[in-house]
């Protein structure tokens, strides 16, 4: 980290919002429509990993082209917005996001057009400087140049990025910024893997928020 002012970047999916059963659940949707296994919650945090596309090719024994893998992400979609309004955030989120003292955004692999009007109806619009999330039609590609374009647009510094997110992914695409990344338990991706990535690990919000400003601290 350099001496510039830390700035926390934010995951939505599995990190902010608590909607891990709801994405197995859709996911499961998915691979039920090609006739596939039905993954368990604890399967789904060991497998899982972007591109997606890859994921779902795994799982199901089959290749997924890009046309294939665009039509399952609409039905991904079509059943994860069925249930999005049973999900909560994370327990400690709004302690974690008011124990950070400098700038925080939000960045989301989630669909921008409707991320934007999730994140204003849990109240969290004004925490943070810029919400970004997905511009395409279709999604489950890794997050390195979408965090690029983020930080590009808030004019911040990659090395004085720390990032908070769930996922392998989310670290990968911290360090393609030159920033850090502390991994969060409680969502996606089995706490074994997230640990042996090297990267620091919490299993609460507010103790990831507590590493990310030693993280920042010890890099000033």
């Amino acid at each position: 980290m350099t001496s510039a002012h830390p700035h926390l970047v934010w995951d939505w999916n599995g990190t902010l919002l608590n909607d891990l059963s709801l994405v197995v659940s859709a996911t499961n949707v998915v691979f039920a429509s090609l006739g596939g296994p039905t993954v368990t919650l604890d399967e789904h945090r060991v497998r899982f990993r972007r591109p997606i596309a890859e994921y779902y090719a795994e799982v199901l024994g089959q290749a997924v082209d890009h046309d294939e893998f665009g039509r399952l992400d609409r039905i991904f979609h079509e059943a994860y917005r069925t249930g999005l309004t049973t999900c909560e955030l994370a327990a400690d989120a709004r302690d974690a996001m008011a124990a950070w003292p400098g700038s925080q955004s939000l960045l989301s692999m989630w669909f921008h057009e409707e991320l934007v009007p999730t994140v204003h109806t849990y109240g969290l619009t004004g925490r943070f400087t810029r919400v970004d999330g997905l511009r395409a039609a279709v999604g489950g590609d890794r997050k390195a140049e979408s965090l690029k374009l983020h930080i590009a647009e808030l004019g911040v510094d990659g090395t004085s990025v720390v990032l908070i997110g769930d996922s392998i992914d989310d670290a990968d695409a911290a360090l393609a910024v030159g920033g850090r990344a502390v991994l969060y338990t409680g969502g996606f991706t089995d706490p074994g893997r997230l640990r042996a990535s090297g990267h620091p690990v919490a299993d609460t919000l507010t103790d990831a928020v507590a590493l990310a400003r030693e993280i920042s601290s010890a890099g000033r």
